[in-house]
């Protein structure tokens, strides 16, 4: 056992990031049942980082957020199919992100998956931009007010001619 700084109490194994944690050691961290964490692992949703020799499961810290992430998604209620769609969507359209329940911030709404990443949110299905930086836009718009090649001359005002109803009475 590692003992920590003089007057703190030792420290427990797997409080480090390199160390690997087991799967009783998970259920209990998560708070979720061994069965649910064997299926998510069997239908590829979060696969353990390591095996034993003996063929037993070791997760480490990325799979554990990875983990939490899948859990608080499905908590917020998303389906497993819609967690799982939206981790293909966005290996394919971020190839350099592994595993984007770890790497990316998720936010669910309703059964939409939010990506957040570098300043950017978009929906993890369909890859559609969310929110844009308004201060960007606004000089972009400026600019393109003080080009007068980007827009014509304004259109003179037409006259509009008002019409009335008549009642009839008869």
């Amino acid at each position: 056992m590692v003992t920590g700084p003089k007057g703190t109490p030792p420290v427990q194994p797997g409080a480090f990031r390199n160390d690997r944690y087991r799967t009783r050691d998970v259920v209990e961290i998560l708070n979720i049942s061994r069965r649910q964490l064997q299926y998510w692992a069997q239908t590829d949703l979060v696969v353990p980082s390591a095996q034993t020799p003996g063929g037993h499961s070791r997760y480490s810290f990325e799979d554990l957020v990875a983990l939490k992430t899948a859990k608080r998604l499905i908590d917020a209620g998303v389906s497993v199919q819609r967690i799982r769609k939206s981790i293909r969507k966005l290996r394919e359209v971020l190839p350099t992100v592994r595993r984007p329940l770890a790497e990316l911030t998720l936010v669910a709404t309703g059964d939409v998956v939010l990506a957040f990443r570098e300043g950017t949110v978009f929906d993890a299905v369909s890859g559609q931009e969310w929110v844009f930086e308004v201060a960007r836009f606004r000089r972009e718009v400026d600019a393109w007010k003080r080009s007068p090649s980007t827009h014509p001359a304004a259109p003179r005002p037409r006259a509009v001619r008002s019409t009335q109803v008549r009642n009839r009475t008869g």
